[in-house]
């Protein structure tokens, strides 16, 4: 089955700032070089991800020895949406435009289907909305369950999130 897709950037974003909210509590900021060592992730590509998430508001950077990037916000206040939003743009299941609203399509079928194609975004970008950083942190500790496909429901707050 194929599903859609958070992009690669999105997938380096998440993962970058999980990292850094799992070591929050370590003090100071954490380097790029350490959080590609964590994460495994290519540190140039790393770097541009990071400045994309500090223009964000996301992240702030701390220039020098000692320095690096720390959480400029709670996890419990940054969603996983942002996160995808600040690295590539609004949460959309596809860039096909929008439907007539006149009732006129200029092919057949096509206004159902970009109506469609918008709703699937809107569902995607309210779940995303629904889990913060702090839960993925709560689960990446043991603290949560793990998400499951057959437990969710689209559109709203995921089940295993805050015990719903």
């Amino acid at each position: 089955m194929r599903r859609v897709k958070v992009s690669t950037r999105g997938d380096y974003a998440s993962r970058a700032l999980l990292s850094l909210a799992l070591h929050a509590d370590e003090g100071g900021p954490t380097s790029v070089r350490d959080i590609a060592e964590r994460t495994g992730l290519p540190q140039p590509y790393l770097e541009q991800i990071l400045l994309a998430l500090k223009g964000a508001g996301l992240v702030r950077s701390k220039r020098g020895v000692g320095g690096g990037y720390v959480l400029a916000r709670t996890p419990e206040t940054i969603t996983m949406s942002s996160i995808v939003s600040a690295v590539d743009g609004p949460i959309v299941a596809g860039d096909f435009g929008e439907p007539h609203t006149d009732g006129s399509c200029d092919h057949e079928g096509q206004c159902v289907l970009l109506a469609v194609w918008a709703d699937v975004g809107e569902h995607m970008r309210r779940y995303l909305d629904a889990v913060t950083l702090a839960d993925v942190v709560a689960i990446s500790r043991g603290e949560a369950g793990w998400p499951s496909e057959s437990d969710s429901t689209v559109g709203s707050t995921p089940p295993w999130i805050r015990g719903s």
